[in-house]
């Protein structure tokens, strides 16, 4: 990408868009296309491809869609499977038609199979069975993977899908029934602590071992990948599209709540709902591809918590009321 490239990235309010527009505006991309839902309904194919044909922008960063934690996930299944293939079928679709250059697919480590082996390498997609608890998600952007592999293979686009390990960070979302595991704990965390509880609930046997990314390093990845040289670009792109992104490091969910009690300055007692779902026994990446071509993150893991936390202060402030 040149500096002066015009840029648009599809949810620019989420917790990856915003870092990704923070990331670009850091290193020096003003051109920025950004557009609001009540501006842009992505679910709306004929407002999708009149905005691309208008705009015409170079490259995209497609990092909008329907997120959430298990209990989101099995609450609003159907919402997930069809706003999700809705969204970035006519984002795709409307790239192509339009003759974007670039394009950077943001997916998800769901989309590999639940007992998959350890660390998982990109070419163990569709070697197994997904989890249930968010196969909906899982099957709609596994359909967006083959979409930007499909007009590739047709087109001659230049679309790479990316697929992150779990995220968490600025912007996150903290509700209780729509937050993923980090976030999830840092709002416990915080409740127990402003009100002066002795113990800490936490959903599953803590034995499930998580990956967390910070959602500025994704950012920082994103970018990195979007501007590799030409032959490097194109070489990801021979075969499935899809490149890892990660720390390439775990912990299980127990040390997860200790490390977030310790930045917190919580020091009651854990206990573990052993009635409520643990998900997917492991989910760590084998981010070896990304490494290789010279990107690592920057952020430790109680650094991000703490980073995270302050953002999200007054957010979680009526807490302690």
């Amino acid at each position: 990408m040149e500096k002066d490239s015009l840029i648009y990235v599809a949810g620019h309010r989420g917790l990856v868009g915003s870092a990704i527009c923070r990331s670009l505006r850091q290193q020096g991309f003003k051109r920025l296309l950004v557009r609001s839902r009540a501006d842009l309904d992505l679910t709306d194919a004929a407002a999708v491809r009149h905005f691309f044909a208008e705009e015409r922008p170079q490259h995209v960063f497609l990092a909008a869609a329907k997120v959430g934690g298990i209990l989101a996930n099995d609450l609003y299944p159907a919402d997930f499977i069809r706003e999700n293939l809705v969204i970035q079928t006519n984002v795709i679709d409307a790239a192509y038609r339009a003759g974007v250059d670039r394009m950077l697919f943001l997916g998800s480590s769901c989309i590999y199979p639940k007992l998959c082996p350890q660390p998982i390498k990109e070419e163990y997609l569709l070697t197994g069975p997904l989890e249930p608890t968010n196969r909906p998600y899982a099957l709609a952007k596994i359909a967006g993977i083959e979409m930007c592999w499909s007009y590739n293979r047709q087109y001659n686009t230049r679309f790479l899908a990316a697929m992150p390990t779990n995220l968490y960070g600025l912007g996150d979302n903290f509700d209780p029934q729509k937050s993923h595991v980090l976030p999830a704990l840092i709002r416990k965390v915080a409740e127990a602590k402003a009100s002066g509880k002795r113990e800490l609930v936490v959903w599953g046997t803590g034995t499930p071992r998580r990956e967390l990314l910070f959602n500025e390093d994704l950012a920082e990845a994103c970018v990195f990948l979007m501007n590799l040289r030409e032959q490097t670009f194109s070489g990801l792109l021979s075969g499935v599209p899809l490149i890892n992104i990660g720390t390439g490091r775990d912990l299980t969910i127990r040390e997860l709540a200790e490390e977030v009690c310790e930045v917190l300055g919580f020091e009651g007692e854990l206990l573990f709902d052993t009635s409520k779902p643990d998900g997917t026994p492991q989910k760590l990446l084998d981010v070896s591809r990304i490494q290789q071509l010279g990107w690592r993150p920057r952020t430790t893991l109680a650094e991000g918590i703490a980073l995270t936390y302050e953002a999200a202060r007054s957010q979680l402030e009526p807490l302690k009321a």
